[in-house]
């Protein structure tokens, strides 16, 4: 058993059809996994009780709630007080969540909710076996609309997507693993990103060894978001940096603040990656035929993509481009407008959604947002576990757009798909942090060295 997070390697997930299929594969080879499971979950009990008090085990009728009790008698033969009521002890030390597991797909009954909301009001911190109850494991939404919040969740036997995306994180607090000693036998259904370093940059390298970015968007009045994609391209360590600052005079530097910067235009750079879109508004979706059909990478986000959901015309020049050479990077309401729905649904099954852009305009995705999801046709879905609410903040999307940008031009021969992989993983462990990051400053902590 450990903590999970922060994850130094991809990790693999599964969904609750194939988590189902381990379980009773392991049940073979292990008559005993309900004990094992017990017994891990009291383990933790132990660790996590700070004070006299009972241990409150609220279990419900399933597997989950078997676990449940099996960690009881554990904690009760180490002299643990323990109560398995459904109503509420006096000044409970901790409470135990055993009522729902991997099994649910509706909202939780009249009885079951009554317990939750008991547990949500006695003020001990919870231990969720598995999953808070409530949280759907393969959306990380809550059933109906209500889901625990946990302090801590006990994951077993597998790693299941919604803790990690949509209201998961959310819920679910401190997370854990233990795999009860089973390998699984089967492939993931998708992955938990983990550290991908940049490759050395060799002794011999000059700037024209890390490629070029051209950086297309900052309208009038909305400069300062390419200027913030173009620093964040500069410092993951891209050769050259060019920004086209659509509307401007020929005369406007780059970036007054940055005189590394530079200005360009495609018909200069037709080998440089693009970043399309940042403060570009309406007027990008003119220049966006002959970027889409000339630039050998592309990152397309923000206005771009927005002119993208309006235009058939352009849709079809996304779906001829080679694969692994573009990627998209919408925020909920970019993704449904793309796909022609409401942010709502969007965001009850956010791995699908983004599965279902990357199949629809042939390209890689990352949908943003808590466990920002990155999609490719022929790919598993990886999820990103870093980063926090210290990103909700004003540029740093864009940031992340140069950023990914800057990889690109310094690793040409890589697909789409690893890029987003890794560019996402850096911008979330470079967010983490217990206040909110100015954009600037989150370009700062990208470029530190780690």
């Amino acid at each position: 058993m450990h903590a999970l997070l922060p994850t130094t390697s991809p990790l693999p997930l599964f969904d609750v059809a194939a988590s189902r299929r381990i379980e009773a594969q392991a049940l073979v080879q292990a008559p005993d996994l309900m004990e094992r499971a017990g017994l891990a979950v009291a383990k933790l009990a132990l660790a996590l009780r700070r004070r006299d008090g009972p241990v409150w085990v609220a279990c419900g009728p399933g597997n989950n709630g078997g676990d449940g009790q099996v960690a009881a008698r554990w904690l009760g033969r180490h002299g643990v007080p323990v109560h398995t009521g459904h109503d509420a002890p006096e000044r409970p030390a901790l409470v135990i969540d055993a009522l729902l597991g991997l099994g649910l797909n509706r909202e939780p009954a009249a009885a079951i909710r009554a317990t939750m909301a008991a547990i949500q009001a006695c003020g001990a911190p919870i231990l969720a076996v598995d999953l808070p109850s409530g949280l759907l494991a393969d959306t990380g939404q809550p059933a109906g609309g209500l889901a625990l919040r946990a302090d801590h969740t006990l994951t077993l036997l597998t790693l299941k997507p919604g803790l990690f995306t949509g209201e998961g994180r959310a819920h679910a607090g401190r997370i854990w693993f233990d795999d009860l000693g089973v390998a699984a036998d089967e492939p993931p259904s998708a992955y938990l990103l983990g550290r991908t370093d940049a490759p050395a940059r060799s002794p011999t390298s000059h700037k024209g060894s890390h490629g070029q970015v051209l950086v297309v968007g900052g309208a009038p009045g909305m400069q300062g978001a390419a200027r913030l994609a173009a620093r964040a391209a500069l410092a993951s360590g891209a050769g050259r940096v060019y920004v086209d600052l659509l509307g401007q005079p020929a005369g406007e530097p780059a970036d007054p603040g940055r005189p590394e910067l530079m200005r360009g235009a495609l018909a200069e750079l037709p080998q440089a990656v693009g970043v399309i879109g940042c403060g570009a508004g309406p007027g990008i979706a003119g220049a966006l035929p002959a970027m889409l059909q000339q630039m050998p990478h592309i990152v397309i986000d923000a206005d771009a993509l927005n002119a993208l959901a309006a235009d058939t015309a352009l849709q079809a020049l996304l779906r001829a481009r080679p694969p692994g050479t573009t990627l998209l990077t919408p925020h909920p309401l970019e993704a449904a407008r793309l796909l022609g729905r409401d942010t709502t649904s969007l965001q009850q099954d956010r791995l699908a959604a983004a599965q279902q852009l990357a199949a629809r305009f042939a390209c890689s995705v990352v949908l943003k947002g808590s466990g920002s999801v990155v999609a490719s046709p022929g790919e598993r879905p990886a999820i990103c576990a870093s980063g926090g609410p210290a990103l909700a903040t004003a540029g740093s999307g864009d940031v992340l757009a140069g950023w990914l940008g800057g990889l690109w031009a310094r690793q040409p021969a890589s697909s789409a798909h690893a890029i987003a992989c890794a560019g996402v993983d850096a911008h979330g462990r470079a967010g983490e942090a217990d206040h909110v990051l100015r954009a600037g400053d989150l370009i700062a902590r990208l470029a530190a060295p780690r």
